[in-house]
């Protein structure tokens, strides 16, 4: 649902948590969440939130970023 059509419902009380018998959303900040989430599925999801690299990835990128020259200068 486009953004304009969001705030509409929002601002005619339209808009409801989770299905259409939950309770109106009062929140503007909640009803920006909905739009984004409901965008997000139309999409089939967005892959800026797939999960990153191990921890074990994360361990090894710092381990050799600690021996560079100028790191932590401390």
């Amino acid at each position: 649902m486009p953004y304009t059509q969001v705030m509409h419902k929002w601002k005619s009380g339209m808009l409801h948590q989770g299905s259409k018998t939950g309770p109106p959303v009062t929140n503007r900040k909640q009803a920006i969440a909905i739009m984004l989430s409901e965008k997000k599925k139309a999409e089939g999801g967005d892959e800026e939130y797939a999960a990153g690299p191990s921890m074990e990835g994360k361990k090894r990128m710092f381990g050799r970023m600690k021996g560079m020259r100028g790191w932590n200068n401390g």
